[in-house]
């Protein structure tokens, strides 16, 4: 490069055959004292050395000679100022190029180093050529530095000679950029503008200068440190030779090739990068993903994402994360934090502890356990002051006061600083765990935050937790939950796939391998869809828990299409205060329809759909299971679903709106629907027949409704007589309640098919 031949412009000063009256004996400044007619300075046209040359007479201690002219400096060009001087007579002076730095307004840029090296003269009449190079950028070889000049006026110095006399050639000044062009051609170097590289110089400014004046081309940052101090955007394409430092609070954008890829170039640490990258994530409207590039990070601690953006506590734009593998290496910053505590609990206030001993030790988003602590109860907030805790969920049986666990587990990605993240996506992400950490903890509050295509391999303690109701509308799609605990038994596994307190929950197309649970949903709303979640073991007659657990008893939800494969769906209401039926609603509200249930080397009390109330008098009112198919491997099962009566039974006189049909039964011994056709042959004329139900009505219901009676051929009485009659029918008949008696006007026999219910239809 060469802006004389480039843009045209001249940097070559008059020769002083043309005048002496623009060469000054002072800055060079206008109206500064010249050497035409002041008796210092005498044009000399012949010379055996020059081809005309500035014969000057020194008065001073430091004489000066500059050229009037400005000048012009500009970014990333650098100038070379040559003389060739001889001394004629008197003191042999020490002489030197040297400037005058002009910014804007004509105003003169003070603290920049102004002269070039020192050279001694040391015989008459002998020519000593002196140089020294001014340009914006510390580049190697250059003298004067001038980062924020923007013209000068060069000339040279003359010290120690005065009463000496000096001749000096034309003076000379040329573009010599070209000794720092790079092989690529099309880089803006942030040197060139002013950056020093040093660590410790703020280089925010230069940054953003080289930025300014890319238009289009790339910024190279070439090798050094380069500390910005301020916040940076840069708005063209980026490359890092060297690397960045930036305090925790400041930002890096980079528009044109935002990717971690990049980040880490940036920053020599790829945590720092990931954290720097979220932080322009959520601090830069040009674009909605942050691409790790198919990148592997490896982390030695849980990623704070709320420090790491630094200034917000909430966000509700649409941003992803996509692409790459998140890998915790094994760190002691992975060990989760355990605070045993006294607390008090009332039903009263049922979301909050209070009392709570040294509460200023438990972590936000801390797993509490204690008697009558339903399961997945976190810590969402806590008061310091007030020594008060506010949990996710209420406790059903934990009145009074009672020393509870408190674990923090710490996770890859940690978005509970946040009061509230909504419409947040990740893509594509491997959450590697290694056993070591566990993967995704949500904000506090927000919604709809999707996770999709990810895998979530070998969790320590959860692949993904919500502590509060961030987990509104979450949205878990093609995701693969790969446990920890491939090895260990159904009964000693404690990981869990994830869980949800808000509604509106959709998990679809997912695979999930061999963890204790799958999931647990403490909202409503939730649609689960074409999932493959397997929990069993090589046990024969293994214990197999809840795949599925849903904490609301008025669940709301839908269960179509899945496999669900050595483990059960679980029904309770375990996150009630008040678990015995008040006012609130009963179990209802679910449908679970086309999935295929199957289990291998369980023992025969297993079942597949288990409602667990916590306390008396709860009851169906809309419960539908159709078209599913349930199969057991090497054994059999009694019953595909039982009651589990640790804590309460169910109400049967209240049953409603129960359609359990069209499903197909393998290895079980104990077939059911409701309603159930019951064929009953009565051998011997009697005016009351009894029909049992049982088995065939589900989980163990009394026989409530009979909705038809037919008979299947003739009724006859003793005598083997037709006879044209109709019973009439006392339903919920005996001790169990769970038979039909027919009663007739006389004493018949024959066969009859019974269609009855365990219900009440609405």
């Amino acid at each position: 490069m060469n802006k004389a031949i480039t843009d045209g412009l001249v940097f070559m000063p008059p020769e002083f055959a043309l005048g002496l009256s623009v060469w000054s004996s002072g800055d060079g400044t206008s109206g500064s004292d010249t050497y035409d007619g002041s008796g210092q300075g005498v044009y000399v046209p012949a010379d055996q050395h020059f081809d005309g040359c500035i014969e000057i007479l020194s008065t001073s201690a430091l004489q000066k000679l500059r050229y009037m002219g400005q000048t012009t400096i500009l970014p990333g060009c650098y100038l070379r100022i040559t003389a060739r001087v001889k001394a004629i007579s008197g003191s042999l002076p020490t002489v030197r190029i040297a400037g005058w730095a002009g910014g804007a307004g004509g105003n003169h840029v003070s603290g920049l180093t102004e002269t070039g090296p020192k050279v001694t003269l040391s015989a008459y009449g002998e020519v000593t050529e002196i140089s020294a190079i001014v340009g914006t950028g510390p580049r190697g070889g250059v003298d004067m530095v001038w980062p924020n000049a923007i013209y000068g006026h060069f000339g040279i110095d003359i010290l120690d000679g005065a009463g000496g006399v000096v001749r000096v050639d034309d003076i000379v000044i040329e573009d010599v950029t070209n000794v720092y062009i790079r092989d690529m051609i099309g880089f803006v170097d942030v040197r060139d503008y002013g950056a020093v590289g040093d660590g410790i110089t703020d280089d925010s400014a230069a940054f953003e200068a080289a930025d300014a004046d890319a238009n289009g081309r790339e910024v190279l940052v070439s090798d050094g440190v380069f500390y910005l101090g301020n916040h940076v955007t840069i708005e063209n394409q980026i490359h890092f030779s060297g690397s960045v430092v930036m305090p925790d609070d400041k930002r890096l954008v980079l528009q044109k090739n935002f990717d971690f890829a990049t980040y880490n170039d940036a920053f020599p640490d790829e945590e720092i990068a990931l954290r720097k990258a979220f932080q322009a994530l959520l601090n830069n409207a040009d674009h909605d993903s942050l691409d790790l590039c198919g990148r592997r990070v490896q982390l030695s601690r849980p990623v704070d994402m709320q420090a790491a953006e630094g200034s917000k506590t909430t966000y509700a734009s649409r941003r992803v994360i996509r692409n790459g593998q998140l890998q915790a290496n094994s760190s002691a910053n992975w060990d989760n934090i355990i605070v045993t505590s006294q607390a008090t609990y009332s039903a009263a206030n049922s979301r909050q502890l209070t009392n709570v001993v040294n509460v200023a030790n438990i972590p936000i988003g801390s797993h509490i356990t204690g008697n009558g602590v339903g399961r997945e109860i976190y810590v969402k907030d806590r008061n310091i002051a007030a020594q008060t805790i506010t949990l996710n969920q209420p406790l059903y049986d934990a009145e009074g006061t009672q020393v509870f666990t408190f674990t923090r587990f710490q996770y890859l990605l940690d978005f509970s600083g946040f009061e509230s993240i909504s419409n947040f996506i990740i893509d594509g992400v491997d959450f590697n765990c290694q056993g070591n950490a566990s993967g995704v903890m949500l904000a506090i509050e927000g919604s709809i935050f999707q996770l999709r295509d990810c895998r979530m391999t070998k969790p320590k303690d959860r692949g993904i937790t919500s502590v509060g109701g961030a987990c509104q509308g979450l949205t878990i799609d093609r995701c693969q939950f790969l446990s920890n605990e491939m090895d260990q038994p159904v009964s000693n596994r404690t990981t869990i796939g994830f869980n949800a307190n808000a509604n509106d929950v959709k998990i679809r197309d997912c695979r999930v391998v061999r963890f204790k649970h799958f999931c647990l949903l403490g909202g409503t709303g939730n649609l689960i869809v074409g999932n493959h979640w397997f929990h069993g073991d090589g046990e024969t007659d293994g214990v197999r828990k809840g795949g599925i657990i849903f904490t609301t008893p008025n669940a709301k939800s839908v269960i179509t299409g899945n496999y669900i494969d050595n483990n059960f769906i679980e029904w309770t209401n375990e996150h009630d205060e008040t678990p015995a039926l008040g006012q609130q609603y009963s179990f209802g509200g679910l449908t679970i329809t086309g999935n295929i249930f199957t289990a291998n080397d369980v023992a025969d009390w297993f079942n597949y759909i288990v409602i667990k109330p916590y306390g008396p008098n709860h009851y169906i009112h809309g419960l539908s299971v159709t078209g599913n198919t349930f199969r057991v491997l090497n054994g059999s099962i009694q019953r595909v679903e039982k009651v589990d009566t640790t804590f309460a039974d169910l109400d049967y006189g209240r049953m409603r709106n129960v359609l359990f049909q069209g499903n197909t039964f393998n290895g079980v011994q104990e077939e059911i629907e409701n309603p159930a056709m019951i064929e009953h042959s009565q051998d011997t004329a009697s005016s009351a027949w009894v029909v049992d139900t049982a088995p065939l009505l589900p989980f163990g219901g009394r026989s409530r409704t009979v909705e038809s009676c037919a008979p299947n051929g003739a009724i006859t009485n003793a005598s083997n007589a037709t006879q044209f009659v109709n019973p009439w029918i006392d339903a919920s008949y005996g001790t169990a309640q769970s038979q039909v008696r027919l009663v007739w006007p006389s004493a018949v026999k024959g066969k009859v098919w019974v269609k009855a219910r365990m219900d009440k239809p609405l």
